[in-house]
């Protein structure tokens, strides 16, 4: 079949001199293939228990009351999430060599792929048949894109439920099968030890308060090169519980998981400690790094372990409190400033414990500056094509401390984002079009941060691919 390049695409590639790197594509499992692994390395049972994940949406199908599903705690995930129509794009995610030989069409030079069906992998409570499945996929995407990586890399699924289970992953994904990227889970749902069955749970974040301490798996990936990225999701928490609705319980779900885990990070001052790593959030765009820098901001410079003293209820002046009350104080008041001790107390206890006072203790940050550099260099933000706030990323009058947010391009085709995957480069030049970048941040978006994330984190990420001499040269 030939695959001829749109115009929109061709206008777009006429206009640039620098290749289009994809830090966030599909790829799609073909799950027969991924059964027989999976029962191959750890036998029959584990195949019926992934036959039984495979039917997820059974559960709701089988309980269609949503009062009932209320009770149970089952939400709407995962409704027709896939191509249907459009079978080329389908069919192009699921097969490596169609989609390596459709790249031209759609104007991408280099792809990173991330899971479809290996992303719960990292969330799944079984722990057996989490760390099997994983051990599956991983050799499903090592074997079936072996012969096509010098334009697809595919992404490996690593479990995070503990620190051991997460490195023995790693290793063998990295250093036995040779896979260059990696996708961890960052967002942990936790039970409560008093209700191990229920619905109820906690999201460990893997910096902040997390249950265990994750500081071996962030210096094996430093080790071994690779950049820690995320692409967990966020429905099923709090207000994304609707039983009947998915969309309502997807708009925001990446971003609200992204903002979780980036802000668990900086606050248990994983970066800070590891100043070798890079790491990505994927599919929440950028939006919500803005909120969060600034948010941050905002609190260092009032909550910090010196400014808050400016809030020390033992710092308040008791004599003018008083004479002030004497004057100005009046009715109920008045009749009551003998009490005038108990009115301070609330929000304002002397006796605080100096762990909760010292709130940016365990992150490591010694100024703003510190803060600016994480989120300008050493963070970076999945944008998707057609998502419009992408503009804030290279909009530094807008952003805290007046910098630049380093934003990839993320495709996600293969996903039902994308109706059309030629449409995905034309959609992300439309800034340039409409005004809103310029050509020189459009390099930084398609060529220059991903380069700065992979072969940041490896340089010899892109060695042997299509792109190396380009890549080399920066």
């Amino acid at each position: 079949m030939e695959f001829i390049r749109p115009d929109r695409v061709a206008a777009v590639r006429d206009r640039i001199d620098h290749p289009i790197i994809d830090s966030d594509g599909h790829l799609i499992e073909y799950l027969p293939l991924v059964r027989d692994f999976l029962v191959e390395d750890a036998g029959p049972d584990l195949g019926r228990a992934f036959d039984q994940m495979v039917k997820s949406s059974g559960p709701r199908v089988a309980v269609p009351s949503p009062a009932r599903r209320r009770q149970l705690g089952i939400h709407v995930a995962g409704v027709w999430g896939l191509p249907a129509r459009h079978t080329l794009d389908r069919a192009t995610a699921m097969l490596p060599r169609l989609q390596y030989q459709r790249l031209d069409q759609l104007g991408i030079d280099f792809a990173v792929l991330y899971p479809t069906y290996g992303l719960p992998v990292t969330s799944l409570g079984n722990a057996e048949l989490r760390v099997a499945l994983a051990r599956a996929v991983n050799r499903y995407y090592a074997e079936a894109y072996a012969d096509y990586r010098d334009r697809l890399e595919p992404v490996a699924a690593i479990p995070t439920f503990t620190p051991d289970e997460a490195i023995a992953e790693l290793d063998h994904a990295v250093v036995e099968l040779g896979l260059k990227a990696i996708m961890l889970g960052g967002t942990i749902p936790r039970p409560y030890d008093d209700a191990p069955h229920s619905p109820g749970r906690w999201i460990d974040t893997l910096g902040h308060d997390s249950l265990h301490d994750y500081d071996p798996l962030w210096q094996r990936c430093e080790e071994l090169g690779v950049a820690p990225t995320f692409h967990s999701g966020g429905q099923g928490w709090g207000t994304r519980m609707s039983t009947t609705n998915n969309s309502y319980n997807q708009v925001g779900n990446f971003a609200a998981a992204d903002e979780g885990t980036c802000r668990s990070l900086v606050f248990g001052g994983v970066p800070m400690r590891f100043p070798g790593l890079r790491f990505a959030f994927q599919e929440g765009g950028v939006a919500w790094a803005s909120a969060l820098l600034a948010g941050l901001v905002g609190h260092y410079e009032k909550r910090n372990r010196q400014a808050i003293e400016h809030y020390n209820p033992a710092s308040i002046d008791r004599d003018l409190l008083g004479r002030l009350f004497a004057e100005y104080a009046g009715g109920g008041m008045a009749e009551r400033v003998e009490r005038l001790s108990d009115g301070l107390a609330m929000l304002s206890d002397p006796d605080e414990l100096e762990q909760d006072v010292d709130m940016f203790g365990a992150s490591g940050l010694g100024s703003l500056e510190d803060l600016y550099r994480l989120f300008s260099e050493r963070f970076f933000f999945g944008c998707e094509a057609d998502d419009p706030m992408n503009v804030l990323a290279f909009s530094p009058r807008l952003n805290a401390g007046g910098v630049s947010l380093p934003a990839l391009f993320a495709s996600d085709v293969g996903h039902w984002d994308v109706r059309d995957m030629c449409e995905v480069v034309p959609e992300a030049y439309e800034l340039v079009e409409h005004g809103h970048i310029d050509e020189e941040q459009f390099r930084r978006f398609v060529f220059e941060n991903p380069l700065k994330l992979w072969a940041g984190a490896n340089p010899r990420f892109f060695d042997g691919t299509a792109i190396e001499s380009v890549a080399a040269a920066g």
